[in-house]
């Protein structure tokens, strides 16, 4: 070796053809490189060829030097993470779980069949290569602070195969990824929804179910994706089922009676341009107070039941951070608002305008009140019972101060509820003003719910690009 040369570690990306050579990524000790199809990796591969590569895939990074290791001595250690992929990694073809470190000579594949390379712990490069430049200009702003941009030497050129069969046919190699990244089992509902709803065209019952639910379970899945944390969907639907039985037990009189029989919460009759902090108190009482607690059953039953159980159940059924709240809670707003829309409010539209205009007129007007009813309904129990639901999930986080989480929790719920039903005395534009105020409260919850959660890592919402 000459002073011209100098030896480094190295990942060399080796040939998936004949028709291509290798490529070599010098490492450093103070930088790490992702690897994955985002363009601004330090490794970024081919997405056309390499589909089975998560947008941010892997991480080589360097080891702290042991206390054994003499500082002179040049003994460095590298490790490889997955960054919570779709399809893993494998080093020399077994899949890892989380981080392993690398030996010369260990060989990793990102997913099966995708791109291999291998880390060798010394190469000889030029000095101009092996030298350290200053942070590239043109980086992923995202990472130049702590992920500046590693030298690179000059890559062979590529020599591009002839079409592939599964360009031409992207179908063949899509696999499992078409479930997790393209979104297939929202579509394949969407297709057996309307297909329903034409076979249902006159039957208004069926045909209202179907359209409601379809446009119920949109709302709540996209709050499923901004929290994003797993749930199973059995669950999701138990609560929502059992909010709905609430409603239809006794349970619902006997909450009735305290809430609007003993506490002043008689709900006003028919449209009133009553005086406004008269109506917000019995909202207050009435809606409020009542329809937050009975949807916070579900939760708090859950929270229990978790307790009892062993892991893994136990943290997929339980309540245990902010993030299964709003997702419990949400899910409790839609068996509630399923319910009271389908049973009580569009059938008394559809019955009373029948008897003044037919029943055609009534099943048209019971249809066209039916879309915004569910829209802003979800829209709002989502807001109020999801935001509750936080808070239910902070008190299991922060036990010493429980009931002054769920205090709180429960009167800010209740307060926004009150103040949307009141706030239609008012005029329009003031429900709509309540209406995005309500939203607002939930998102930061669920914001701040993904910051403070104990599983951030592999929480999917917080990663840059899809898995």
């Amino acid at each position: 070796m000459t002073e011209s040369t100098q030896l480094t570690p190295c990942l060399r990306q080796l040939p998936s053809s004949a028709h291509e050579g290798s490529f070599l990524y010098p490492l450093s000790p103070t930088r790490e490189i992702l690897i994955g199809r985002d363009p601004n990796c330090q490794v970024c591969v081919d997405s056309e060829r390499f589909g089975m590569v998560s947008r941010l895939h892997a991480r080589v990074c360097a080891l702290p030097l042991l206390e054994s290791d003499a500082p002179s001595s040049g003994v460095q250690r590298w490790q490889i993470t997955d960054l919570n992929s779709a399809n893993g990694i494998f080093v020399n073809g077994e899949r890892i779980v989380g981080s392993r470190i690398l030996v010369n000579g260990d060989r990793f594949t990102l997913g099966q069949g995708g791109p291999q390379f291998r880390f060798e712990s010394q190469v000889e490069l030029p000095a101009a290569q092996s030298a350290q430049p200053p942070p590239s200009p043109s980086g992923a702003a995202a990472y130049q602070e702590t992920v500046p941009t590693p030298p690179m030497p000059p890559l062979l050129p590529v020599v591009h195969e002839k079409v592939t069969l599964s360009q031409l046919f992207p179908i063949v190699s899509t696999g499992r990824d078409l479930r997790h990244k393209a979104y297939l089992v929202p579509v394949i509902l969407t297709v057996v929804c309307v297909v329903g709803m034409f076979i249902a065209v006159g039957n208004a019952a069926v045909f209202n179910l179907l359209l409601a639910g379809y446009i119920s379970g949109a709302a709540f899945y996209f709050v499923y994706q901004l929290c994003g944390k797993h749930k199973p969907w059995w669950l999701l639907l138990s609560v929502g089922l059992m909010t709905a039985l609430l409603l239809l037990s006794p349970v619902l009189d006997l909450f009735i009676f305290i809430f609007r029989g003993i506490l002043p919460g008689q709900i006003p009759q028919g449209n009133t341009s009553g005086n406004f902090l008269m109506t917000l108190v019995q909202m207050f009482f009435g809606a409020g107070l009542m329809e937050e607690l009975l949807k916070a059953l579900p939760i708090l039953l859950f929270a229990v039941i978790g307790t009892q159980l062993r892991s893994p159940q136990r943290e997929e059924v339980g309540v245990w951070e902010p993030l299964d709240g709003i997702l419990l809670g949400s899910a409790s707003a839609v068996g509630f608002t399923l319910l009271e829309t389908l049973g009580q409010y569009v059938p008394n539209i559809i019955s009373n305008t029948t008897l003044q205009a037919g029943a055609e007129i009534g099943q048209l007007v019971g249809l066209q009140l039916l879309i915004p009813r569910i829209l802003g309904s979800i829209g709002g129990h989502m807001a109020y019972s999801g935001y509750f639901g936080y808070f239910i999930g902070l008190s299991v986080l922060k036990p010493s101060q429980r009931w002054q989480i769920l205090g709180i929790g429960y009167l800010t719920a209740s307060g926004l509820h009150a103040l949307w039903n009141a706030s239609g005395i008012v005029s329009f534009l003031v429900l709509a003003g309540v209406g995005i105020v309500s939203y607002a409260f939930l998102a930061a919850a669920i914001l701040k719910a993904r910051t403070i959660s104990p599983t951030r890592s592999q929480n999917f919402a917080t990663r840059f690009g899809p898995r």
